[in-house]
This record gives structure tokens, sequence and C-alpha cells, in this order.
């Protein structure tokens, strides 16, 4: 297990949460990611900010096939789900009206130009980079309109 993955879990897990760190309270997240051990980490995460539901995809037919019958609040979407581009799931996303983040951890993230000022969260993330993230996104002041 990668040193930050293990650090991330140390940071997650086992501490209460304050009622001001629950900004998710209420809502539900769509989490696209293919990293089974990281997808837990967030999902306790998540769910320790409030979220009422983490729906978990490790490939982007499957959360495609998702929202075309759900709906969530936000969402965070791994730039290479599997060996696939999460920017379909963007797509979907952003003409749903649905705001979200990109995340990877490569250096070249390859998205298309038109995603360039879209909110990343660069790999490996703390848990302030995530509140802080999902902050801008349930305020609206990012990760709901494209370039």
């Amino acid at each position: 297990m990668p040193d930050w993955l293990r650090s991330g879990m140390q940071l997650g897990m086992g501490r209460t949460m304050s009622l001001a760190e629950r900004i998710l309270e209420g809502r539900s997240v769509l989490l696209v990611e293919d990293e089974a051990m990281l997808a837990m980490v967030l999902e306790d995460r998540l769910l320790d900010a409030g979220s009422t539901a983490v729906h978990i995809f490790g490939h982007v037919e499957a959360a495609l096939v998702f929202l075309a019958a759900h709906t969530v609040d936000l969402a965070i979407v791994d730039v290479n789900v599997a060996g696939e581009s999460g920017e379909r799931v963007g797509e979907v996303l952003v003409a749903r009206g649905i705001p979200f983040v990109f995340s990877s951890g490569y250096d070249d993230v390859g998205l298309d130009e038109r995603w360039r000022d879209w909110p990343l969260l660069r790999k490996p993330y703390g848990t302030a980079d995530l509140h802080a993230v999902l902050l801008d996104l349930i305020h609206g002041t990012k990760g709901t309109d494209p370039v």
C-alpha cells in the first residue's frame, strides 16, 4: 500500500468530526474511483462529513448507467478510471447541473483543454483539501460550468 494512502487512512479513520465539519449533511455523493482502498478511505471521509449516501463506481460505464436513473448532489471523478477517461462522466454531470471535482495522481492529468480551470484534487490530498473543494462545490463557486 502506498505511504500516501496509508497516511490518508490514518487521517480519515478513528476521529470524531465536529458539527462544523459535517459539510455534506444530507447530501449524496457519486465517487468514481478505480482504486478500491482509496475509494473506501474516501467513503469514510465523506460519510464522516455527513453524506447520506456515497455511490462508488470503479468503471465509467457503471457510473453512467447509475446517473441515467439516479441523481446525486455532487461528485468526485477520477480522471483515469480503469484506463478510461472520467471526462464522459463529467460531461453528464455538467449537463445535469451536478457540481463535481476531478481527481488525479498524475503530473500530466491529460484532460481536454475545456476542463483546464475545473477543480482538481491532486493525489495525494488530505481531509482539509477535500473539505475545501467540497465547500466550493456546495456553495456553487466551482465545479458547475466548463470553460
